[in-house]
């Protein structure tokens, strides 16, 4: 491979602008400016992806309060909406970043993001948590989401892996301290004032988020249409990362949603099962930025294989065949850990294969072809736990193919960019 190849971003040069936003020196790679960014994309992730991280908190907690009437299948539409609402709105998220820059964005992706998290504290029918925390939430979390990770990208070249690592690990440090906040004041405050709490937690570190998180290039408007997101498809790197994300996604988002009810049918407490959500986010924040370093000296192509078949492994020879507390929580970690590095990687993956100037509309139509896995996955996983009377074997054999499959697509996308070298920095 090439240097353009190898590093996080490709800096093709782009007809009428200018060149030296393409330079490889421009890239300051560190300096006070680039870390606040980072800064404020770790807490815009914290708030956005960190979270979405805490489906299984409310996944088990719908099924057994306000709608305790509905099957798991019916209650994984809550939080499996909101995943497909937060991939599915990346191209519109893009598009107005590539025109806009930012700072609008990051300012009405706030107060969206808290006004549905406000109304979710008020709701008590199915429809209603549709509406404000599968919908209107994650609207305003993309719109936080996006630019924070797109803003990233253009301050950081050489050492891209690592800072998109540390950004990414926000999530996970929110889905650790999120979903303890919930069980906790929960009982003490109640469902309502619980929700209003983590809202009001939210808007202020979403202020630091708008204060700091800027991109180093000016915005390039430009007229995208249905035919620009086709166009993406037709690059053969970029349609093999997509089927990769697709499939790996179709299988991650399920244990993630599962994670606490599982434990409850294994025999968990209900709040030893609580804690398997932190203990994922918590193994998942390492494997966001200890790989990103890694990434950055080996190649994302080669560390994101590893992970993904790392996933793969540990839901065929760790969760299917063991039933017991300990297994559980090793598992947890362990599909963390390995699922975190996807996770932080994803999109340096992207800008690696992509023009500097298209990260936007190319980052918001990759996490769009995803949204439709995010979208069905959970739901899938819940009719497979029906059809198995309550046993999790099915859903958990479904998990393991998607995750083997989107393995495959990775390694097809690793090696058609080696040009079949196995042992290149890719």
């Amino acid at each position: 491979m090439d240097n353009k190849s190898e590093s996080c971003v490709r800096s093709t040069p782009v007809h009428g602008l200018d060149d030296k936003d393409n330079d490889s020196e421009s890239f300051t790679d560190g300096g006070l400016r680039a870390w606040l960014v980072v800064l404020g994309a770790f807490f815009g992730l914290f708030v956005s992806f960190g979270w979405t991280n805490c489906v299984g908190v409310f996944q088990e907690y719908y099924e057994t309060h306000q709608l305790a009437s509905l099957s798991p299948g019916t209650v994984s539409w809550i939080p499996s909406l909101s995943i497909f609402t937060i991939f599915i709105a990346g191209p519109f998220v893009g598009h107005l970043f590539d025109h806009y820059g930012p700072k609008t964005l990051l300012l009405f992706g706030t107060t969206i993001h808290v006004f549905g998290l406000m109304m979710a504290s008020v709701s008590s029918k199915y429809y209603q948590f549709i509406l404000s925390q599968s919908i209107c939430s994650p609207i305003g979390a993309a719109m936080v989401l996006y630019p924070s990770f797109s803003c990233t990208t253009t301050w950081f070249q050489r050492k891209c892996a690592l800072a998109m690592g540390i950004v990414a690990s926000g999530s996970s440090l929110g889905g650790v301290i999120l979903p303890i906040m919930v069980n906790r004041l929960i009982p003490s405050v109640g469902f309502g004032w619980t929700m209003r709490i983590c809202a009001f937690l939210m808007l202020g570190l979403l202020v630091i988020t708008n204060l700091t998180v800027r991109s180093r290039l000016r915005p390039q408007p430009k007229n995208y249409d249905a035919g620009a997101l086709i166009k993406s498809f037709k690059d053969v790197p970029f349609l093999l990362t997509a089927f990769a994300g697709f499939f790996y996604s179709m299988g991650m988002f399920v244990p993630i949603t599962f994670l606490v009810t599982y434990g409850r049918s294994v025999g968990m407490s209900p709040q030893l099962a609580g804690y398997l959500v932190s203990m994922f986010n918590g193994a998942s924040g390492v494997g966001r930025i200890l790989p990103g370093y890694i990434a950055d000296k080996v190649g994302n192509f080669n560390v994101s294989l590893c992970a993904a078949c790392l996933s793969t492994t540990l839901v065929f020879a760790l969760w299917l065949p063991s039933h017991s507390n300990a297994a559980t929580m090793a598992f947890a970690s362990l599909f963390g850990f390995s699922s975190g590095t996807y996770t932080a990687i994803s999109p340096a993956l992207v800008a690696q294969i992509s023009d500097i100037h298209e990260i936007g509309l190319r980052s918001g139509t990759m996490y769009a072809f995803m949204s439709v896995a995010a979208l069905t996955g959970s739901p899938v996983g819940g009719a497979l736990i029906t059809a198995a009377n309550g046993s999790y074997w099915k859903l958990q054999i479904f998990t393991g193919v998607m995750l083997a499959t989107g393995s495959m697509f990775y390694g097809a996308s690793r090696l058609y960019l080696a040009k079949g070298k196995l042992w290149a920095k890719v």
